[in-house]
């Protein structure tokens, strides 16, 4: 039986590379799944990496995530007010690892809500301010636990 791991993006990361590259790099989310599937491979699991704009859409992903090997989500603009997103991940059974491209402690001073991730309380382990790289790190976790 083959191992899946979801990727999960959320709101505004379709724009990943043009929206603020001050902020975010210049790598595309297609760019991050070429990065995180070489971590896979190595695990032998295979990834399903998505993105959304929808809150809804998001939640059904998450529930069809449920019982799988492992869940690697980038709430996005979720992270701050989207209840139903953070119920869903409380239903999960795998480990979860949520990430964060910039590091959103540090964005206090944008606005103080942006220092606060509601979905951090569902999640197995968080990664923030690491860029791009967060992505395959929470894959190497998510491996290793697997094959532990």
């Amino acid at each position: 039986m083959t191992k899946t791991v979801f990727l999960l993006n959320g709101p505004n990361l379709n724009l990943l590379g043009l929206r603020e590259p001050d902020v975010y790099g210049s790598k595309t989310l297609k760019d991050i799944e070429d990065m995180c599937r070489p971590v896979a491979g190595r695990y032998g699991f295979d990834i399903v990496f998505r993105q959304t704009n929808r809150e809804y859409e998001m939640v059904d992903w998450i529930q069809e995530a449920r019982t799988s090997a492992g869940l690697v989500i980038n709430p996005a603009g979720f992270s701050y007010n989207a209840v139903p997103v953070l119920d869903a991940l409380k239903m999960c059974q795998c480990p979860i690892v949520e990430v964060h491209i910039s590091n959103i402690h540090k964005r206090v001073t944008e606005a103080h809500w942006r220092a606060d991730s509601i979905m951090s309380a569902a999640a197995t382990g968080v990664i923030a301010g690491l860029g791009v790289d967060g992505y395959p790190l929470a894959l190497d976790f998510i491996g290793r636990k697997i094959t532990a």
